[in-house]
Formats: structure tokens, sequence, C-alpha cells
């Protein structure tokens, strides 16, 4: 149904083993092999002299990823699985093996985290530099969790990218989609912020027309998928999580209306990373897998 792999990044963590577990079932309804990539690095800002130290910490490199294959291929007998041993950082060693994934899975936080950090460094990295969809997968999920699929929409080329992105992916889990636009007025804010003499309907439509403009031709392709959308005057990425709550997934652009260019990822897609608990895809205007299947 695609070309290349699905990516899942594995360090033996508690977040990684869901990674996993969502990349190999992902993997399993795209009909692609899982790609399962560990980094190893010494740990030290002095490396050994002795090389037998080195490779021991290879050694254990390779046994953690063993762990992974053996583990995704429980979960999903048959599956296709290809072990992936880099050595570096896990952000730098998955986005090299991602030159021909069709998604990377990663898990929100590391086996160098701590308990109560939502999100570590290769989970906001990965996401920031990719120029494909990049699923990230929380330690912890609510539960309940509905057959339907929440995707930001704000009229910004990213965004209509994660509307296609969203879509597929409801074609392929039997999902619905909820559409969300989420509009403010400046007017109301808090202290300095504040900016007078608004005018709030004017500010309603704009949003209004870049959501319609944006929406019509990507859903004209997808009859069969059941679609719902929240047009509401609320902060977006509140909006967004409120939305997601019992979601099986979240989807996002990299970055929305307004962004500079120069921006890796939005404030707003930032924000649903920290706070949303339950899988996030970011998905980036430039990914070269949307633009063929479009």
């Amino acid at each position: 149904m695609d070309e290349g792999h699905v990516l899942v990044g594995f360090d033996g963590s508690p977040a990684a083993e869901r990674a996993l577990h969502w990349a190999a079932a992902e993997a399993s309804v795209r009909r692609l092999p899982l790609h399962i990539c560990h980094a190893w690095n010494w740990p030290y800002p002095q490396r050994p002299e002795d090389r037998d130290a080195m490779g021991i910490v290879h050694g254990m490199g390779a046994l953690t990823l063993d762990d992974g294959v053996r583990l995704a291929r429980e979960a999903v007998p048959g599956l296709d699985v290809r072990p992936v041993l880099l050595k570096g950082a896990p952000s730098g060693a998955l986005l090299t093996a991602a030159v021909d994934a069709a998604l990377i899975v990663v898990g929100a936080r590391g086996g160098g985290g701590f308990d109560r950090l939502p999100l570590g460094s290769t989970a906001v990295n990965v996401p920031a530099h990719a120029n494909r969809p990049v699923v990230v997968v929380p330690a912890r999920q609510r539960a309940g969790v509905a057959r339907r699929i929440v995707v930001g929409v704000d009229g910004s080329p990213a965004s209509e990218a994660a509307l296609r992105f969203a879509l597929r992916e409801a074609r392929l889990q039997d999902a619905s989609v909820t559409l969300v636009c989420a509009w403010w007025d400046p007017a109301v804010l808090p202290g300095p912020d504040r900016l007078p003499f608004t005018d709030p309907q004017a500010i309603k439509e704009q949003a209004r027309a870049r959501f319609t403009s944006t929406v019509g031709p990507c859903l004209v392709d997808y009859p069969d998928i059941t679609v719902q959308d929240r047009f509401v005057s609320e902060r977006a990425q509140r909006a967004l999580a409120d939305s997601a709550r019992d979601a099986m997934l979240l989807v996002v652009g990299d970055r929305g209306i307004g962004s500079s260019p120069a921006t890796l990822l939005g404030a707003v897609t930032r924000a649903v990373l920290h706070e949303v608990q339950n899988p996030v895809a970011v998905v980036h205007e430039r990914d070269p897998y949307l633009k063929e299947s479009s």
C-alpha cells in the first residue's frame, strides 16, 4: 500500500516498548517492513583506551536491539522486522536511518529520562528535523481510546499535509476524523498582550474561510471517511488537547499559520507534544510520501 518502511527508535525503556508496539501494528496495517533502530555510543567525554570496553558497549547495544526485534515479532507474528544498529546520538541515528522511511515512531522519552519528564530530547529533535511524519508515543496513555483521529487545521500548508495524513490513517485504521479549527480574539488577552480595537467577527470569518479552503479539496478524495468538525473560539493547543482526550491519534503540522519559515516546530505543536497523553503525529509540508500520494 506504501513504499518505504516504518522506522522506530528503541532503547529498551518502557516508552520505547510502547512505541515499538505502536509501530509494529502500524507497519502491519500499512503492509510495510518495520525497521528497529538502536543508537549506541560511549557515554563519557573521553574515549576508552581499552578497545574491549568499547566492544562491550557495542555488544550491549546489540543485545538491546535483539530484544526489540523479539518483542516486535511477538507482537505481530509474520511481520518483516529488520534491525538497524548505529553508533551515535539517538536523534542523529534515527534521522540517518529514516532516509527511505514512510513514517518515524519514537517514544516520548528514553531510558535517560525521569518519571515526571513528559518529553525527552529525541521526541523533540526528530519531529523538528525530519521531513516525513513522526509519531511520538507517550509512556502512558489514557484508557478508553475511541477509533477517532483528531487533526488541527488552520489553513497553513503544514496543516493541509496533516489533514491528508489523518485521512489516510483513518482509512487504514477504519476510524473517524475530527477536524479542529480554533480561533481567538487578541482583545480578550490579559495584561500587556491584549490588543484592543479588534473585530472578532472578521477574525472568525477569516479563520472559517481558511478552514473551508483547506478542508474542501482534501475531503473529495475520502468520501468513505466519517468526518466531524469543531470550529471553536479557544487557544489552539487547548482545543486540540480537549478534542484528543479519548482519540487514538492527534495529528498536527510542524508549524502553523503565521510561523516563521525558520521555526522548526511551532508553539502549538510543541505544546501538544508536552501536554497530550495520546500518540501525536507531527506532519511536515515537505513530506515526500504525502506529495506522491496526493
